[in-house]
């Protein structure tokens, strides 16, 4: 059984903070699918990617291409990701349910914590998971560094 990890995000951008949990993911084995809201959004995260540092290379894909099942990290809108993925990273306030959470290894939920509307969706993501019984963490970089500052287990 998974859990949902919250990561609030105030000092660091989306474009900063996702590189870094997804070479952590991929380290631990996992195929992961970021799960957006918006295809312009993702092909502009995808670009992002691309950019980044070149000793760190991230092998991923944008969905729509012939290889989306082959992608270690698949940027899609959809709900259904079609690469195996056993983690879901939402961005951008994308929907996860709590059959996936449980199903998943882990789902990782990241809101910009200046937007007061992702602050709101992230706080009914968090009721609605764990009023289901899901495990959930919440994870802050206010400090400057990333602490837990809350871990609800899943109920019995």
């Amino acid at each position: 059984m998974g859990a949902a990890y919250f990561y609030h995000l105030t000092r660091r951008p989306l474009e900063a903070t996702l590189p870094v949990l997804l070479e952590k993911s991929l380290a631990a084995g996992w195929r992961v699918a970021v799960r957006g809201t918006d295809a312009a959004r993702l092909a502009w995260l995808d670009e992002k990617l691309w950019l980044g540092d070149e000793a760190g290379f991230l092998p991923h894909g944008l969905a729509g291409g012939p290889h989306d099942a082959d992608q270690p990290v698949l940027l899609t809108t959809a709900a259904e990701a079609v690469n195996g993925a056993v983690c879901v990273m939402a961005v951008d306030g994308a929907e996860v349910t709590a059959g996936e959470v449980r199903a998943l290894e882990r789902v990782c939920i990241l809101f910009d914590g200046n937007d007061a509307a992702a602050l709101d969706r992230a706080r009914g993501q968090w009721r609605d998971l764990t009023g289901a019984g899901c495990a959930a963490q919440y994870w802050s970089e206010e400090s400057g560094r990333w602490v837990k500052k809350q871990d609800r287990p899943a109920a019995e």
